[in-house]
C-alpha cells in the first residue's frame, strides 16, 4: 500500500494572488502530488497550502515551493497579523497513511537539509523533527519573529540546524524556514463580538495549554521560579495553542487556535470552552473559521456532539451530521463552508474519482434504466446490495422517528444507538453496490488477458480465479450485512414508534430479499472456483445465513401484523 503524507507549507503572502498562484503552480507541477487546499488570508498576509501524496513527490514539491517563495517574497517588506519569520514560514510534514512518525521525521530532516544547503536558507527543525528539546515548540523557534533574526541566527543557542548562520542581504529577503514533522493539526479561529485584541488575548490565555504568566500580587510583575523562568498558570485545554488578534477584513477579533492533537481537544470542545470563557468576560462567540482542511471524523464527531446536546438521534447521514456541525460551530459566518473543499477525505475522493462514474451517484431513474439496459452490469449482486441498503434505511428511519417521538424523551439515546448502527450498515451496503459491479468487471478483464503462450495462459487462469473468488466474497459480505440490518428492523418492530411498524416490516422484507439475492450470486460465482474447499465452505455458511434470515423475517412479520 502507498505511503501518504500531508504537507502544509505557510507562505508569507496572502494578498497578491499572482504570487500565490506561481508558488502553487510549481507544487502542482510535481507528478503524484495533489494540492487540495489553498487558503489565503488578507489580514494575516499569509497563505496556507495543503498537499498530499507519497513522501518523495511531496518533498520535491515542497522544495520547489520554498525556492519559488524565496524568489517572489521579500520579508523585509512583510507586514501581517500572524507571527512569521520567513517567506516560507513553516513547512510541516504529517503522516497520513501507512507511514510512521519516525519515517516522516526522517523525510522532514532530509528536506530541511536540502533547503539549507541548496537554497542557502536558514532552517530550524521543530516538533518531532527537532534535534534539540528546546526547539520542539514552533513558538520558541520563531520567538521575536523576523525582526529578531539578525541577532538570533548567529547566536550559539539559536543558530539554524541547516543553512547559513550569519545574516546577509539574501537572508534579509528570504528570512528563515521552520521544517517539522507533526501530527495532524487543525488551524481554527473563533470569532468574537468585539474588536479588542486585548480581550481576545485574555480568552486565548484562559484556554490555551501554556496559559498565562502568573503575576506577583505585590508588584503586578510576572513571577519567576528558581531557574529564572516565568511561572505560568496553565489554561483549560490540552494540546492547544492560541492567541487573540483583530481581523480588519471582517472587522472582528478572533481567537486563533492550533489544535495540535484533536484526539485530546476536539474542535467542538475548543469551541464550547471558548464560548464559556468569553461569556464570563461579557463577550459572545459569533461563529468560527476553519483554516485549511479537517479530517472527516472530526466533523462527524462535532455533529454527533451537538445532536446529543439537543437529545436527538445521531444516526443520520454524514451530510446531515456535517450540516449540524457547520451550523453549530458557525463555520459559515464569514464565508460559505464547502465540505468538498474543506474535508480531506472528500477532496482525495474527488481526485481519485475524476472521470470515474459510480452507480450510487446516479438518479433513481438513471440507475433503473442502466439496470434494464443491455449492459450486464449492474446485475443481481448490485441490486441485492441496494435492496439491503433500502431495507436498513427504513429500520434506521423508524429509530430516528422513535428518538424524536413526543413523550419518549427518556429513550432518545436507546433509539440513537440503533439508528447509528443502522446507518453504519447502510453505508457499507451502498459501497457494495459499486463493488459488486467492479467485481464483475474484474472477471471480464481477466478473461480478456492474452493467452498465446503457456506463461500467459497460466497468468490468465490465475487472474480469473482471483477475480472469481473476489466476486464470490463481495455478495457474501452483502448477505452478512443485509442479515445484520434485519436486526434493526426487528428491534424497531418490537419497540419502535408503533405508527411506523409497517415501515419496519417493509425494511425486513427488503433486507431479507438482499440476503436471498446475494446468495444466488455467491452460488453462481463459487461454481467457477478451483478451490473447492473454499467454495463448499462459503456455500455452507451462506445457506446458514439464508435459513436464519427466513426465520427472522417470519418473526418480524408476526410482530408487525399483530400491531397493525
Amino acid at each position: 500500500m502507498k505511503q501518504l503524507i500531508e504537507c502544509v507549507p505557510n507562505f508569507s503572502e496572502g494578498n497578491d494572488m499572482n504570487i500565490i498562484r506561481q508558488i502553487t503552480d510549481v507544487m502542482k507541477s510535481v507528478e503524484g502530488v495533489s494540492v487540495i487546499d489553498v487558503d489565503p488570508g488578507k489580514a494575516t498576509n499569509r497563505t496556507v497550502v495543503t498537499m498530499v501524496g507519497e513522501p518523495g513527490p511531496v518533498c520535491e514539491a515542497a522544495f520547489r515551493a520554498v525556492q519559488k517563495a524565496s524568489e517572489l517574497i521579500d520579508m523585509s517588506k512583510h507586514k501581517g497579523a500572524h507571527p512569521r519569520f520567513g517567506a516560507t514560514d513553516v513547512c510541516p510534514l504529517i503522516p497520513v497513511s501507512n507511514i510512521s512518525m519516525e519515517e516522516t521525521t526522517e523525510h522532514a530532516r532530509k528536506l530541511a537539509k536540502r533547503i539549507g544547503e541548496e537554497l542557502s536558507i536558514p532552517v530550524y527543525c521543530y516538533e518531532n523533527a527537532a534535534f534539540f528539546p528546546e526547539r520542539r515548540n514552533l513558538a520558541d523557534c520563531r520567538s521575536g519573529e523576523y525582526e529578531a533574526l539578525k541577532e538570533r541566527i548567529g547566536s550559539e543557542t539559536w543558530h539554524p540546524d541547516f543553512g547559513p548562520c550569519q545574516w546577509n542581504e539574501r537572508i534579509g529577503k528570504t528570512g528563515v524556514t521552520a521544517v517539522g514533522a507533526r501530527n495532524f493539526l487543525v488551524a481554527y479561529n473563533i470569532n468574537l463580538n468585539t474588536t479588542s485584541t486585548r480581550r481576545a488575548n485574555a480568552i486565548a490565555f484562559d484556554v490555551r495549554e501554556r496559559g498565562r504568566a502568573k503575576n506577583d500580587p505585590a508588584t503586578g510583575k510576572p513571577l519567576k521560579d528558581e531557574q529564572g523562568n516565568t511561572v505560568m498558570v496553565p489554561g483549560t485545554l490540552k494540546s492547544v495553542k492560541a492567541i487573540g488578534w483583530f481581523i480588519e477584513e471582517y472587522g472582528v477579533a478572533q481567537i486563533s487556535m492550533n489544535l495540535t492533537d484533536i484526539g485530546v481537544t476536539s474542535v467542538h470542545r475548543a469551541f464550547d470552552e471558548v464560548c464559556e470563557k468569553a461569556q464570563t468576560r461579557g463577550i459572545r462567540v459569533t461563529g468560527s473559521e476553519l483554516v485549511g482542511v479537517i479530517p472527516l471524523q472530526a466533523m462527524l464527531d462535532a455533529g454527533r456532539y451537538f445532536l446529543h446536546k439537543q437529545q436527538r438521534s445521531s444516526g443520520v447521514s454524514d451530510k446531515e451530521l456535517i450540516k449540524i456541525a457547520v451550523k453549530s460551530l458557525g463555520l459559515d459566518e464569514l464565508y460559505p463552508f464547502d465540505p468538498r473543499k474543506k474535508i480531506i477525505e472528500y477532496i482525495l475522493e474527488e481526485e481519485a474519482e475524476k472521470g470515474r462514474k459510480k452507480l450510487v451517484d446516479q438518479t433513481l431513474i438513471d440507475f433503473a434504466d442502466e439496470t434494464a439496459s443491455e449492459s450486464p452490469a449492474p446485475g443481481g449482486g448490485s441490486i441485492s446490495a441496494y435492496m439491503g441498503a433500502l431495507g436498513v434505511a427504513l429500520g434506521t428511519m423508524v429509530a430516528n422517528l422513535s428518538a424524536h417521538k413526543s413523550g419518549w424523551d427518556a429513550r432518545w439515546e436507546e433509539f440513537s444507538r440503533w439508528a447509528e448502527k443502522g446507518k453504519a450498515i447502510q453505508e457499507q451496503l451502498i459501497k457494495l453496490v459499486d463493488e459488486d459491479t467492479n467485481a464483475f468487471n474484474k472477471i471480464m478483464d481477466a478473461f480478456g488477458l492474452p493467452k498465446k503462450t503457456e506463461e500467459e495462459k497460466a497468468a490468465r487462469r490465475e487472474a480469473i480465479q482471483e477475480a472469481t473468488k473476489f466476486a464470490t466474497e463481495v455478495p457474501f459480505k452483502t448477505m452478512q450485512l443485509c442479515y445484520a440490518g434485519m436486526e434493526i428492523a426487528q428491534a424497531m418492530a418490537e419497540a419502535g414508534n408503533p405508527n411506523s411498524v409497517s415501515d419496519a416490516g417493509v425494511g425486513a422484507l427488503a433486507a431479507r430479499s438482499g440476503v436471498m439475492g446475494a446468495f444466488l450470486n455467491v452460488k453462481i460465482n463459487a461454481v467457477g472456483l478451483d478451490d473447492k474447499a473454499f467454495a463448499e465452505k462459503i456455500i455452507r455458511e451462506g445457506e446458514a445465513i439464508v435459513r436464519e434470515a427466513q426465520q427472522k423475517e417470519a418473526a418480524i412479520l408476526q410482530i408487525v401484523n399483530s400491531k397493525i
